[in-house]
């Protein structure tokens, strides 16, 4: 393929998709997972849309399989919950920072992790670039999962990657992926 051919064809991959994304480091005691994406959008814009988790969070990765059910308001103590049927619901993490325009950052155990003796700190971090916002995602989790903290990982990544690429389509104003 000419130079001319793999360069476009970089450009193209680059704007669909994460930029980047990978298992940092998995220990029997924890891991972290960061993913790291450019969205096309003013940081202030990115930072809002956090507060609209209920239009874009994947319906497979909610307790009630209805998204519209979630919450996140953006301060310190407030929480990303749930609504359950018959009146339920589900703390799934708490918001510990919250910097208008700079970043988001929550602890907590996500999904089936909740059922293990873990503890994690999600971060959203914000940076103004030509052309929008790169946004860092970290989850770092630490504590005691039957089976080891290894096998989890990679699975933990693929679900906030999900998450992210998600965020990203609503942000510009894509459609999002059923």
């Amino acid at each position: 393929m000419p130079i001319r051919g793999l360069a476009a064809l970089s450009v193209v991959l680059a704007a669909s998709g994460p930029a980047w994304a990978e298992v940092k480091s998995a220990t029997p005691n924890g891991f972290e997972v960061v993913s790291i994406v450019t969205i096309a959008a003013p940081a202030d814009r990115v930072y809002s849309a956090f507060s609209e988790i209920g239009h874009w969070w994947s319906s497979s990765h909610t307790f009630s399989r209805d998204p519209a059910n979630l919450s996140l308001e953006l301060r310190a103590g407030s929480c990303f919950c749930e609504l359950l049927k018959n009146g339920g619901t589900v703390e799934h993490m708490r918001v510990v920072y919250a910097a208008p325009g700079v970043g988001l950052r929550l602890r907590g155990a996500l999904g089936p992790l909740q059922a293990e003796g873990v503890d994690g700190a999600l971060s959203w971090t914000l940076a103004p670039v030509e052309g929008g916002t790169n946004v860092t995602q970290s989850y770092v989790v630490g504590g005691y999962i039957r089976g080891g903290m290894e096998p989890w990982a990679p699975r933990v990544d693929r679900v906030l990657d999900e998450q992210l690429q998600r965020l990203k389509n609503f942000v510009e104003g894509k459609p999002l992926p059923q």
